[in-house]
């Protein structure tokens, strides 16, 4: 790979954060001369450059999800302490950001602590440029992914929690549940020293190949749900968060990796054929 392509990775992340945190600014309380949507924008990507610079040194990527959730709660802490007034709706989006980054980022750094590795980064980490991207990306996806939230969060428009705020709910207490209940069963089918090598295909790994996106995917669709009675203006840009979590786990660093290596590892196997073409990539079937 060119050097000059995650470089280019690196710029097209900040413009588009930059882009959306101008468009996220509109209609945002203030603290003093500054928008808080805009500073709450920059902490998940300083917060990942600052934690890159030691990773690269010790060569490690075991604190890249920790980082992860730490940014997030970062993020709602700090529109939490420069916004004395938020309503019922940004409290609740807060407390809901707050829950997710705090399961996940624990779970995920838990785990990466027990294997002692995370096999997506055994050759980025080796390269300062690549690795570089990868944490900016990961500082974009902390604050793009809940750009819509965060708007809603620091909007000057307050609106009582109506029919909206109830479906995105259900819908994030859904998400959220799949998403737990497909960790806790890999995680429990990883601890049989049988199943160390091979596939998951049983619980809601037999509904979808990647349940746990999905999860995710389905609980960020709920903030957003959450969020949009008070976003207006160029603040409906923000909307495209679920749309850039799909966009990521789907496209770029989640489905297409673990598809791969699960691919070399099993592809040959039938029954990783048989699983392969009976059970959907993400969405189950509907019949």
């Amino acid at each position: 790979m060119s050097i000059l392509q995650p470089l280019i990775g690196i710029a097209a992340v900040l413009s588009a954060g930059t882009l959306i945190a101008l468009a996220g600014s509109q209609g945002s309380v203030m603290l003093g001369p500054l928008p808080i949507f805009a500073l709450c924008a920059t902490v998940g990507i300083l917060l990942h450059w600052v934690v890159f610079i030691p990773s690269f040194v010790w060569q490690t990527e075991h604190y890249f999800d920790l980082t992860g959730g730490l940014s997030y709660l970062a993020t709602v802490g700090l529109a939490l302490l420069a916004h004395p007034t938020m309503d019922m709706r940004g409290q609740l989006l807060c407390m809901l950001v707050a829950i997710w980054a705090v399961r996940l980022g624990s779970f995920l750094f838990l785990r990466v602590k027990r294997t002692g590795r995370d096999r997506r980064f055994e050759e980025i980490k080796k390269c300062f440029s690549r690795f570089a991207f990868t944490w900016t990306l990961g500082g974009g996806w902390v604050f793009i992914t809940m750009a819509a939230a965060l708007a809603a969060i620091t909007s000057e428009i307050q609106k009582p929690l109506g029919l909206l705020a109830w479906v995105g709910l259900a819908l994030w207490i859904t998400g959220f549940a799949v998403e737990v209940i497909a960790d806790h069963q890999k995680t429990r089918f990883r601890r049989n020293p049988e199943n160390t090598e091979r596939f998951i295909s049983t619980g809601l790994w037999s509904l979808s190949r990647h349940p746990n996106y999905l999860g995710e995917i389905v609980l960020w669709l709920g903030i957003t749900v959450i969020a949009l009675p008070v976003l207006s203006g160029w603040q409906l840009l923000t909307l495209i968060s679920p749309a850039f979590v799909v966009l990521l786990l789907v496209k770029v660093s989640g489905v297409p990796m673990l598809e791969s290596s699960a691919s070399k590892r099993w592809g040959h196997e039938p029954a990783f054929q048989d699983y392969v073409n009976s059970t959907p990539v993400l969405f189950p079937k509907i019949v």
